[in-house]
């Protein structure tokens, strides 16, 4: 049995939504005990945390690892290093790579690599249909029988109701999640602005954010006729909330994620055609900002995701409509959500709830929480540490962050897998 105690602890709750200094124990990879005042005395290994922060580890929703494929742009190695380096103890892997992830074949392919590259866990999606073409479903079965965690066609959106809810159906059939993007994809075909004064200015070819709404409500109908549990990838748009709310409150397994930089940036961010701040969806209004993160306060929206997406310096050093979407931020996802604890609109227990325990509630899995029995993953940080980020220090391979020479605040110090320690910031 191995026996780690934090001591000196300021103990991030989700679970219980509290705050308290304490300590907790952990024994043979989960935590065994916990509690507040004196620890207890043991013969393992003491971490006196020196009153930082000790959170159930990031479960991020979303990232896309670049093999098979595109191994210059991303490996296992290189982002569960990224991982670990931001207090992410498990990534859930997108399936658009090249190939695509939609044959067991494949998906146990990636899977051998992440067992042996990462240091952190590694859980893979899977493709809904094949190729992620939206025509032909994938063997969901088999899928979930090599590991497939959940199944998405990531940005691609299914254009074919029928293959749609012949989908869902099959899905609602195996217990198996399916994440989609909700979008309409008539609307946002080409578009890489949120219309507005500022697209109309800068002469960039938009998308109405009722898109998003449209491409929502299309999928709650499919829902009520399917009954499939369903996750939606990214709501960023006020006008998508009420609908979000409607069929949460009409009882479908319904939930929903946003990304942290439509938590953290808007339009204005892209500024003189600076690419990096091109994402999917495009980034949106303030009034868009501010009203996904109170539904993130009140838990409307449930996830909070770094939608991790590498490009390499030729595919963003384009002009801003030629560019590719994405940005890189499994480091940058707990300093990023962090802004909005020092801005007084969101608290720890919140932010982790999001970025932890409803993660991990939605996949079936019994981390993310600080409970006894509960696998001791987890991340020490300290939330007040000031830094300026350099975007050529990350350890992803891609470096294409919109934080680049951003001033920023708070650090991961150490992170644990199974009460491993699997990063320790020097």
């Amino acid at each position: 049995m191995i026996t780690v105690l934090f001591t000196n602890a300021r103990l991030i709750d989700p679970e219980a939504g509290t705050e308290s200094t304490g300590w907790l124990q952990v024994n043979d990879g989960r935590i065994s005990a916990r509690g507040e005042g004196s620890a207890p005395s043991t013969e393992g290994h003491i971490v006196d945390c020196n009153g930082k922060c000790l959170a159930p580890g990031i479960i991020d929703i979303g990232v896309k690892v670049c093999e098979p494929g595109e191994r210059h742009k991303e490996s296992y190695r290189s982002a569960g290093l990224a991982a670990a380096a931001g207090g992410v103890t498990t990534i859930v892997t997108r399936p658009d790579t090249l190939p695509a992830v939609d044959t067991p074949e494949t998906l146990e392919f990636a899977t051998r690599r992440a067992q042996a590259d990462a240091p952190v866990n590694v859980l893979p999606m899977a493709a809904l249909t094949k190729g992620r073409e939206g025509r032909e479903m994938t063997e969901i079965g088999f899928l979930m029988d090599a590991g497939a965690i959940a199944f998405t066609d990531c940005d691609h959106v299914i254009t074919n109701t029928k293959v749609f809810s012949r989908a869902l159906t099959y899905a609602k059939s195996c217990g198996a999640l399916v994440i989609a993007h909700p979008q309409e994809p008539g609307l946002s075909a080409g578009a890489s602005a949120t219309s507005g004064k500022f697209a109309a200015l800068r002469g960039l070819p938009a998308v109405s954010s009722m898109a998003e709404r449209m491409g929502l409500d299309r999928d709650i109908a499919l829902l009520e006729m399917t009954g499939a549990a369903y996750h939606a990838d990214q709501i960023t748009t006020a006008r998508a909330l009420p609908a979000l709310e409607r069929a949460k409150r009409n009882g479908l397994d319904i939930t929903a994620g946003t990304s942290i930089h439509h938590l953290t940036l808007n339009e204005l961010d892209v500024a003189d055609y600076r690419t990096f701040f091109k994402v999917k969806p495009p980034l949106r209004s303030e009034d868009d900002r501010q009203a996904v993160i109170e539904a993130v306060r009140t838990g409307l929206i449930d996830i909070i995701s770094s939608m991790h997406t590498p490009q390499d310096e030729e595919s963003k050093r384009l002009p801003f409509e030629e560019a590719a979407s994405g940005a890189v931020a499994l480091e940058t996802l707990l300093p990023a959500a962090l802004r909005l604890y020092h801005a007084g609109q969101l608290d720890l227990p919140t932010l982790f709830r999001a970025m932890a325990l409803n993660p991990a509630k939605r996949l079936g899995l019994d981390t993310g929480r600080l409970s006894q029995g509960a696998p001791a993953d987890l991340v020490l940080f300290d939330p007040d540490v000031p830094f300026v980020l350099d975007r050529f220090a990350l350890k992803s391979k891609s470096q294409n962050t919109p934080f680049d020479g951003q001033r920023m605040q708070g650090k991961v110090i150490s992170t644990y897998v199974a009460g491993n320690e699997v990063f320790r910031r020097p």
